[in-house]
């Protein structure tokens, strides 16, 4: 007879009956998904999330001035567009609520296990069944899994001497706290990046003194931002095919951008151009200009926009600051040339831990085969979704599918229906597995190395899109359009199909 009293280990599990779909995360990603499997009329799903809430990044990034810099109407799945966006670009706040709202219109609360922090996913060769273990000490199983978790969903914290040693109170962008006063404070700032930039503004209306950290200066193009008129609000109410289309516009002016962005092209001069002239039309300090100007392709990092950073570099209580920091210290911040810098306060606005080549959890395959071994060497996946050795396994946003200048969720939309029919194949069919082929994975992936070879992404500069030795296992080599015409057909030749 069992010890009731005896706690949870993974050979005492409470374990749940199985689903068709289990679904790791209900931010974007995740419920997008379910509401695709539903309309579908797939029912049987269970989503497992880490928190007490849904959302995902957009649930934990509620700094101050926290937006998106995709338009609103581009930012949110066409399936479920929302009609009353206060402005062009929207705020964290208000898109958490729209991810709140869409659970409701979609009742998706029935799917979700809050709490539920996965340690584990592992595939049960025997039964063709995915099993996820939490760290509450629950066991959750399905037919198909689908790893929705996000890549910016960890906050990563620099590589920086003494960090443990500094006394002062210490801030995340992506975990704020708002009861912090900053009023009067000597704040520093790491990081000049799309958080920085947003972040910035808003600390030096209240710091005493405010000191940025700049390692590499961005390219920073000006932000079309304006609030929405009530008169747009009801016609979209009144007449939806307006709006979306508007949202075609949008997603077509964005999908020209590629060409300055991607590739090398004259676009991209033009789009410098248009860069240097933000840069000289805001800041008028030589010097300072000089300190803000970036030495590398456009494009090559991340492009942020921003028409309140640069004003906010120039207060009379903020200082940029270019020198390498060499430590941190108990009381502050030590740079290369021996000045320590004292603080009440430091924020890390210094993004996310995006794994290259890892996974949030173990993840192992048939055979035991565990998938951070497997990207040892660069994560790699066929159209971004499935993974040689996986059987019934689905990524979002994995290696490959990451725009550089159209919405993400464009992309995400391609890869849910892509999802939605192979989960539909595996039950049709009733195949006990569905697993892409090893050969078609490395023809896909030779082809979109070949790609990325001529893109600005791998030009020469470093960048979160790159590994260490400069593979990159990120960005997608081409337009949106192109990326959605390959989602489109579920080629079952490229796929070996298992019966039961």
């Amino acid at each position: 007879m069992s010890n009731p009293s005896r706690p949870n280990t993974p050979g005492h599990r409470k374990r749940h009956p199985s689903a068709t779909v289990l679904i790791v995360g209900a931010g974007f990603a995740g419920l997008g998904t379910a509401i695709r499997l539903q309309q579908a009329g797939i029912r049987d799903i269970v989503i497992l999330e880490r928190a007490a809430d849904v959302g995902g990044t957009w649930r934990d990034n509620q700094y101050p001035g926290a937006a998106c810099d995709i338009p609103s109407n581009l930012y949110s799945y066409s399936f479920d567009q929302n009609p009353d966006w206060s402005r062009s670009f929207s705020g964290s706040a208000e898109i958490f609520e729209y991810i709140k709202a869409m659970v409701e219109r979609f009742n998706l609360a029935q799917y979700i296990r809050f709490n539920q922090n996965v340690t584990d996913l592992a595939y049960d060769d025997q039964h063709g069944l995915w099993r996820a273990s939490t760290e509450s000490g629950e066991q959750f199983s399905a037919r198909a899994a689908v790893m929705a978790h996000g890549p910016l969903s960890n906050p990563s914290y620099p590589d920086i001497a003494g960090i443990d040693r500094y006394q002062g109170h210490k801030i995340h962008s992506a975990a704020w706290d708002h009861d912090y006063d900053f009023r009067g404070k000597k704040v520093g700032v790491i990081g000049t990046g799309a958080s920085a930039i947003q972040i910035i503004p808003e600390l030096v209306k209240d710091a005493g003194k405010l000191t940025v950290f700049q390692r590499t200066p961005a390219w920073v193009m000006p932000r079309p931002d304006f609030e929405t008129p009530q008169w747009q609000k009801q016609l979209f109410r009144r007449l939806p095919a307006s709006q979306s289309a508007l949202r075609k516009g949008l997603y077509l002016a964005h999908e020209s951008m590629a060409l300055a962005v991607i590739w090398d092209s004259p676009v991209t001069r033009l789009a410098e151009r248009l860069g240097r002239w933000h840069l000289r039309h805001q800041v008028r300090d030589r010097w300072l200009r000089r300190q803000l100007t970036p030495d590398y392709r456009i494009g090559c990092k991340r492009i942020l926009v921003s028409n309140d950073y640069y004003p906010a570099l120039q207060q009379p209580n903020c200082k940029l600051i270019t020198w390498p920091i060499a430590r941190l210290c108990e009381n502050g911040i030590r740079t290369v040339e021996g000045i320590e810098h004292q603080f009440d306060c430091i924020v890390f606005a210094t993004g996310f831990d995006v794994s290259h080549s890892g996974t949030p959890f173990p993840v192992r395959g048939s055979g035991g085969r565990l998938l951070s071994e497997d990207w040892q060497r660069g994560a790699q996946a066929y159209k971004s979704v499935n993974v040689a050795g996986y059987p019934n396994l689905f990524l979002t946003f994995g290696p490959n599918s990451g725009p550089g200048h159209n919405s993400v969720l464009v992309y995400m939309e391609s890869q849910i229906d892509y999802i939605v029919r192979g989960v539909k194949t595996i039950l049709n069919r009733n195949l006990k597995s569905l697993a892409v082929r090893d050969s078609a994975q490395q023809a896909y992936n030779a082809g979109i190395q070949k790609r990325l070879a001529r893109t600005n992404w791998n030009s020469g500069c470093k960048s979160w899109y790159l590994t260490e030795d400069g593979f990159n296992a990120t960005m997608y080599p081409g337009f949106a359009s192109q990326y959605a015409r390959q989602m489109k057909e579920l080629d079952l030749r490229d796929y070996v199909l298992t019966p039961p």
